[in-house]
């Protein structure tokens, strides 16, 4: 069987109704005979001008998400013909997709703005009396960083209706409680520390170490559980006081405190301090978010269904696929089977739209520049993603990213090789700004279980 390592370009009719997604080597071939238009780049998406979608056979996809902390997998499958089995359905993978939000940025620049305002007040209006608790939220009100992480997921799935025939939709949000489904008449201390007593602690310390020894960084290796501060030396069983370590540093550790066993690595030894004390933020961002996702995806009318964690590994591990968050995502529910999984991943970075800040401050806060008021320079705006080909110089060739405009005319081009400089004369405008980042990431062979 041929492997795809491209996903499949998306086809519209001439009203802009969603087809059947068909090859690039088809889609190229429709643009160069005319009977198609270029109607987006990224995601790439043809407009066919003989056909409505009337007359065509359109065979309904579903859109799987797996949302995360920090990036969200997507996947767009097709049922295969040769229909249902005991364990599910077998699908065939359209397309890749791997949101990165900017949850962090949002909460560094709320930070940032709390430090200005407290400064201002403090300056300027020192004798008035602090207030608190003046300020009422709405019932399920979500912090801004968190917020985004739903936000981003909704305003992908209706991007993607727009372009595909969608029929369904699948998501990672519940937890199944074992202990109910094997005794339902569990209840009290014997159901708090049933059969997996430990499993959650050991779990939240994996979640937390990256699932590698702490001292060596291996991983893929049997792991224990290590006190930092030595039971010996007074440590206690304190979360705060526990790592992973293989078995080979947790021997050599043995009752040492941690600043003499790493005394050659200093900085590894606060790291390690550092993250034992550090909670798991990112889990409980899921958690504050998982329900608040479904309930907005059902107001898209689709129906919507929901698996647990615990089987989409199962499934990955069933049909020997790679760990990644678009994969899982193609991994969601119950399945017979998984085809043409190998493609390249469309990572699509969610990025700000602009900001009314005028000046740039220095690390004081206090103005430093004054940036321009002016969006628009030389038929270019911040966001634009553009080709810049340059014919000489350090950076001589063809790039292709998001353009940072200034007034000057030497744009910023943002690429996947880095930042380069390029004259406006030498940019060609691909397609406008709309607040994301696109970058295709290929499939490799080496990719870890």
């Amino acid at each position: 069987m041929r492997i795809e390592r491209q996903p499949k370009a998306f086809v519209l009719d001439r009203h802009k109704k969603p087809l059947d997604p068909c090859s690039r080597k088809r889609a190229h071939k429709l643009l160069s005979k005319g009977r198609a238009r270029l109607h987006k780049r990224y995601p790439f998406t043809i407009r066919l001008v003989d056909r409505l979608a009337e007359d065509s056979v359109v065979h309904p996809l579903t859109l799987k998400l797996d949302p995360g902390s920090r990036a969200t997998g997507a996947a767009l499958v097709m049922p295969m013909d040769a229909g249902e089995t005991e364990d599910g359905p077998a699908v065939r993978v359209i397309s890749l997709f791997e949101i990165r939000r900017r949850g962090a940025a949002i909460s560094k620049r709320l930070e940032q703005r709390r430090n200005y305002r407290r400064r201002r007040r403090s300056a300027n209006l020192r004798y008035r009396a602090p207030r608190f608790l003046n300020r009422t939220r709405p019932a399920g009100w979500l912090p801004p960083s968190v917020r985004h992480r739903v936000d981003s997921v909704v305003s992908f799935t209706g991007s993607i209706m727009k372009l595909v025939p969608l029929e369904a939709i699948a998501a990672e949000t519940v937890r199944f409680d074992m202990q109910k489904i094997m005794d339902p008449e569990i209840s009290g201390t014997e159901y708090q520390q049933g059969t997996l007593l430990g499993y959650d602690f050991r779990e939240y310390l994996l979640e937390k170490f990256g699932r590698k020894c702490s001292y060596c960084g291996k991983d893929g290796v049997p792991l224990q559980i290590d006190h930092v501060v030595p039971k010996a030396r007074g440590g206690s069983d304190r979360v705060s006081n526990l790592t992973l370590a293989c078995s080979e540093c947790n021997l050599k550790k043995g009752s040492m405190d941690l600043k003499t066993f790493l005394a050659k690595k200093p900085d590894l030894a606060d790291r390690i301090l550092k993250r034992a004390s550090a909670p798991l933020r990112d889990a409980a961002a899921v958690n504050a978010t998982r329900w608040e996702i479904f309930n907005r995806l059902k107001d898209t009318g689709l129906p919507v269904s929901i698996g647990s964690g615990g089987l989409t590994k199962f499934n990955r591990t069933r049909f020997g696929i790679p760990k990644s968050h678009a994969l899982d995502a193609a991994c969601i529910g119950k399945l017979g089977g998984v085809q043409d999984w190998k493609l390249s991943t469309t990572v699509i970075t969610c990025c700000d739209r602009g900001q009314y800040q005028r000046t740039n401050p220095d690390r004081h806060g206090f103005p430093r520049l004054r940036l321009s008021s002016a969006k628009h320079i030389r038929g270019f705006r911040t966001g634009d993603i553009v080709r810049a080909e340059i014919p000489k110089g350090k950076h001589a060739g063809t790039h292709v990213g998001r353009v940072a405009v200034r007034k000057s005319g030497s744009f910023a081009v943002t690429t996947p090789g880095g930042l380069i400089s390029s004259s406006w004369r030498h940019c060609r405008l691909l397609q406008k700004g709309n607040g994301y980042g696109y970058e295709t990431e290929p499939y490799r062979e080496t990719s870890q279980l």
